[in-house]
C-alpha cells in the first residue's frame, strides 16, 4: 500500500475518531487516503490555527489524543499559535504536516517551510519522516509520546514523495517502549514517607490543585486527601472544575485574580501541597514572598517543573493518581485533628466575601458580568456543561464566578493566554461530548480572531453556544492601562463593529442581543434560557461597560497579600 494509506490505517489502529484539517497541495495523497476511511471523521475548518484549536479542545473534553492535518509552508506555520497553546497548558496533540518533496528540502521551494525546526521548542518531539518504511512505527511513538507522561503536541512532518512511496503494513504494537523516553509513573516511597510525615505534623495544610490533576484523572484522589486531612483548596485556572465547589475546603481560584481569602489561606498556610502545578507567576505572585511560613510538597510527573519556580522540600515525580494513591495508603489512620480557625473556608461561609468585579461607569444602562454568570450558574443546574473560554476580562470573570463541577468542563488558555482559542476549541469539545451543552464565553476582541469557525460549527450541525461579553474593547489591556498607565487607553478602544448578531446569522446561526433595563433581573434569565433552548449553534451578545474591571487584581510585582486597592 502507499504510505498516505499506511498513515491513515496507523491512526484507525490508535483509536483515532476525528481529525481536524484544512488539505492542501502536499497532503492530496493524504487526504485521498483519508476519504475512504470509514472509521475518520474529518473536520474541514477554515483556518490551520482553528484546526490546532479544535484538535485542543477536543483532547482536554475527552482525555484522547487531538489529531491536526495541514499542508506544508503556510498551512503548517499557521497551526503554530495552536500547538503553542497546547504545549503550554500539557494537552496531548498530534500534528501531521505536509511537506515538499525530499529532493526539494532546502531549496527554498514553493511552500516550503521547516516547520520541524520551528516547533521544536513548543512540542515534545518533532519528526522528519526520510524513509516510508519507518512511518507506521513513527506514528506509533508519536501517539504514546504525546498522551504519556506529561501529555503534549507530537508533530510529523511527511515529504509528498514519502506519502506516494509504496510501503508494506505490519500489525500494530501492543506497546510501544522508548529506551531514551520513559517516564516516571510511582512516586519515590522514601519521598512519599517525607510527604506524610509533614501531612501528619501540620496545622495549616493547603492543597493547591493545577491542570495536572485533571490530566492524571486524579479528581477522586484529590478529594479524598482534602477530605481525610481536611485541607482547604485552592485551584489554579487550569484546574477550574477538578474539585466541587459545593465542598466547604473549596477555596476556589488562586493568584492574579484569585479571592483574598484564597490567597490568604496561602500566605498563612504552613504545608502547601502543589498537585501537577507550575508555580507560574500568574498563581505566586511575587515569587521571593510567595508562601512564607509554608513548606512545599509538590507533586508532577514533570521533573523539570520541582524546583524551576520555588524552592520545594518534598519534591515527588509521577503520575499524580498514583501518587496521591500511595500518600492515601500512608495516611489511612490518619485522625483529622480540630484545628482553630483553618480551613478558612469555615469563616468564608458565614461573612459574605466582597464581589469579584466592580466598574467605573455609574449608568445603570448596562448589566454587570456578575449577574449574568449568577443567572448562568441557576440556569444550567443539573445540565453537562463545557465551558469554554477566550482570554481577556471574560475569561477570569468565568474562572471567578462559574461554578461547575463537570469532569473536564472548563478550557480555557492558561499557560499562552491565546486569544482566538474559544470557539474552535468549544467546536472540538461539542465533537467529543456530543450530550454535552458546550458553551464558549468570549469577548468581542477575542471572538474576531476566530469567528470564521462559526461556519464549521453550522456546516457540521454543532450545537454549541456562544457568550459575548462586548465592552467594545480589548478589555483587561485596558483595565491594566487604568491602574498602571494613567488611564492612557492607547489602541485598546474597538468600534462597534461587526453586529456580532448578523455576523451569527450570516453563518446560519440563530442570535440575540441583550437589552438591559434597569434592574430588571429576569432578562438575563430570560435570555440565557432562550440561548440554551436552541437545537442548533447560538450566539448572545451582551453589552456590558467599558469601564467595568475585574476584581480582585494582584498589585504588579507584588505578593498575594497586596492587592490593587484603588478603582
Amino acid at each position: 500500500m502507499l504510505a498516505s494509506e499506511l498513515l491513515i490505517q496507523a491512526l484507525e489502529q490508535a483509536g483515532v475518531e476525528v481529525v481536524f484539517g484544512i488539505p492542501g497541495a502536499q497532503v492530496l495523497s493524504l487526504y485521498d487516503a483519508l476519504s475512504r476511511s470509514t472509521r475518520l471523521r474529518h473536520i474541514l475548518v477554515r483556518h490551520e490555527q482553528a484546526a490546532a484549536h479544535a484538535a485542543d479542545g477536543y483532547a482536554r473534553a475527552s482525555g484522547r489524543v487531538g489529531v491536526v492535518l495541514a499542508t506544508s509552508g503556510p498551512g503548517a506555520t499557521n497551526t503554530v499559535t495552536g500547538v503553542a497553546t497546547a504545549y503550554m497548558d500539557s494537552v496531548p496533540m498530534v500534528v501531521i504536516c505536509g511537506q515538499v518533496p525530499t529532493t526539494a528540502i532546502g531549496t527554498d521551494a514553493f511552500q516550503e517551510a521547516d516547520i520541524t525546526t520551528i516547533t521544536l521548542p513548543i512540542t515534545k518531539h518533532s519528526y522528519l519522516v526520510k524513509d516510508a518504511a519507518l512511518l507506521q512505527e513513527i506514528v506509533e511513538e508519536a501517539f504514546y509520546i504525546a498522551a504519556s507522561g506529561r501529555p503534549g503536541p507530537v508533530l510529523i512532518d511527511i515529504p509528498a514523495n514519502i506519502q506516494a512511496t509504496k510501503v508494506a503494513a505490519r500489525p500494530a504494537r501492543s506497546c510501544v517502549r522508548l529506551a531514551s523516553y520513559r517516564p516516571t509513573l510511582k512516586g519515590n516511597a522514601r519521598q512519599c514517607r517525607q510527604a506524610a510525615e509533614l501531612i501528619r505534623a501540620t496545622a495549616r495544610p493547603l492543597i493547591l490543585a493545577g491542570g495536572g490533576v485533571i490530566s492524571s484523572n486524579a479528581g477522586k484522589q484529590l478529594r479524598e486527601l482534602a477530605e481525610l486531612i481536611a485541607a482547604p483548596v485552592a485551584n489554579t485556572l487550569m484546574a477550574k472544575a477538578a474539585f466541587s465547589p459545593d465542598s466547604l475546603l473549596a477555596l476556589g481560584l488562586v493568584g492574579m485574580h484569585g479571592s483574598p481569602l484564597t490567597n490568604n489561606a496561602v500566605q498563612e498556610s504552613d504545608l502547601i501541597i502543589a498537585l501537577g502545578t507550575r508555580f507560574s507567576d500568574r498563581v505566586t505572585g511575587d515569587a521571593s514572598r510567595f508562601a512564607p511560613q509554608a513548606k512545599i510538597i509538590h507533586i508532577d510527573i514533570d521533573p523539570a517543573e520541582i524546583g524551576k519556580n520555588l524552592r520545594v522540600d518534598v519534591p515527588i515525580v509521577g503520575d499524580l493518581a498514583t501518587v496521591l494513591s500511595s500518600l492515601l495508603e500512608l495516611l489511612g489512620d490518619f485522625q483529622s485533628p480540630l484545628r482553630e480557625g483553618w480551613p478558612p473556608t469555615q469563616v468564608a461561609a458565614s461573612s459574605p466575601q466582597p464581589s469579584p468585579s466592580a466598574s467605573l461607569a455609574t449608568e445603570t444602562t448596562w448589566i454587570s458580568p456578575s449577574e449574568v454568570f449568577f443567572a448562568l450558574n441557576h440556569i444550567a443546574q443539573g445540565r453537562e456543561m463545557v465551558y469554554t473560554t477566550d482570554v481577556g476580562q471574560h475569561q477570569m470573570w468565568a474562572a471567578q464566578l462559574l461554578q461547575t463541577s463537570t469532569e473536564r468542563g472548563f478550557l480555557s488558555s492558561g499557560g499562552l493566554g491565546t486569544m482566538g482559542f474559544g470557539l474552535p476549541a468549544a467546536l472540538g469539545a461539542q465533537i467529543a461530548r456530543p450530550e454535552a451543552c458546550v458553551l464558549c464565553i468570549s469577548g468581542d476582541g477575542s471572538l474576531q480572531m476566530n469567528s470564521q469557525e462559526m461556519a464549521t460549527a453550522a456546516i457540521n450541525g454543532l450545537p454549541l453556544k456562544v457568550i459575548v461579553f462586548d465592552n467594545r474593547a480589548l478589555g483587561l489591556v485596558r483595565q491594566w492601562q487604568h491602574f498602571y498607565y494613567h488611564d492612557n487607553y492607547a489602541h485598546t478602544a474597538l468600534d462597534a463593529i461587526p453586529d456580532f448578531c448578523s455576523l451569527a446569522k450570516a453563518y446560519h446561526w440563530q442570535a440575540r442581543t441583550y437589552q438591559h433595563h434597569g434592574d430588571d433581573a429576569t432578562g438575563i434569565t430570560e435570555a440565557l434560557k432562550w440561548l440554551l433552548a436552541q437545537e442548533g449553534p447560538a450566539l448572545l451578545n451582551i453589552p456590558i461597560s467599558r469601564d467595568e474591571l475585574v476584581l480582585p487584581m494582584l498589585a504588579r510585582g507584588g505578593s498575594l497579600a497586596e492587592e490593587v486597592k484603588h478603582v
